[in-house]
C-alpha cells in the first residue's frame, strides 16, 4: 500500500506532467473538491445505499481524495498529522461516556 507522501507525489507528478499547477490554486481546488464530493453524493440520490453502482463511487472517491491531497500539498500540512489532531480535537468535543451511541451535535449532548 501506497503512503499518503507517495500518493501526493504521483498525484503533484501527474499535474505537473500536464503544466497543470497554474490551475490549482487554493481557492479552485476547494471548489473542485466540493464539486467532486457532490459528484459522489449524486451516484446516491434517490436510491437505497445499496443501488449506487460501488466502481463509480470508487472514482468518484478517489477524485474527492485527489483534491484533498493537493489542498494538503498546497499548504504544506502532513495530512496525517491534521488528521490526528481532529481526532483528539473531536474526542474532547465528543467524550465517548456522552456521544456513545448518538448522532447529536456535541453542543447538544
Amino acid at each position: 500500500m501506497a503512503t499518503i507522501e507517495e500518493l501526493t507525489e504521483t498525484i503533484v507528478k501527474f499535474r505537473d506532467e500536464r503544466d497543470w499547477a497554474q490551475f490549482h490554486n487554493a481557492k479552485d481546488l476547494s471548489l473542485a473538491l466540493s464539486i467532486e464530493a457532490a459528484e459522489l453524493n449524486q451516484l446516491f440520490l434517490w436510491k437505497s445505499p445499496e443501488e449506487a453502482n460501488v466502481e463509480k463511487i470508487k472514482e468518484e472517491l478517489a477524485d474527492v481524495l485527489n483534491y484533498a491531497l493537493l489542498i494538503a500539498n498546497k499548504y504544506n500540512f502532513d495530512v496525517a498529522q491534521i488528521i490526528l489532531d481532529k481526532i483528539e480535537k473531536n474526542a474532547q468535543k465528543y467524550p465517548v461516556e456522552k456521544a456513545k451511541g448518538s448522532a447529536k451535535k456535541y453542543n447538544e449532548l
